[in-house]
């Protein structure tokens, strides 16, 4: 999983390389999706999740993209990464049962700032009850 990552992770860099900061979020969408099938990375858009509550659906949402039916990855196009915008990879996470994603920010000038990695465990459920962020991973991504 984390091979896929790194591939999601450089076609980022590369749409980001071409395109720069600046414009909505669908486009990066639009073109990072160009970028997978040229990469021959399988994908899934507007992915529909469900979320259950003791056996009864109570809500529901849509993954920007679901990649290689393992990683979620979730975009942002907006000034500064919040840790709303982390909690809510780590709720998709939850509610898929998945243990990767990743949330991709365009709206910074080196995409590298833009990359944050999160993680569904345990350790990761108590940072955010207690107010941390999800931290990137040791390579700044």
């Amino acid at each position: 999983m984390n091979l896929l990552a790194a591939h999601v992770v450089d076609s980022a860099i590369e749409v980001h390389r071409h395109l720069g900061p600046g414009y909505a979020e669908n486009t990066y969408e639009d073109a990072l999706c160009v970028e997978f099938k040229l990469r021959g990375i399988s994908y899934a858009r507007q992915f529909p999740i469900q979320l259950t509550y003791k056996g009864n659906a109570v809500g529901s949402g849509r993954l920007d993209l679901l990649v290689g039916k393992v990683l979620i990855v979730e975009l942002k196009t907006v000034d500064a990464v919040l840790p709303i915008h982390s909690a809510q990879v780590f709720s998709y996470l939850k509610m898929t049962g998945l243990s990767l994603g990743l949330l991709l920010n365009f709206k910074t000038p080196l995409m590298k700032d833009g990359i944050r990695r999160i993680v569904n465990s345990p350790s990761s459920l108590a940072s955010l009850r207690l107010g941390g962020g999800i931290s990137k991973d040791s390579h700044g991504k």
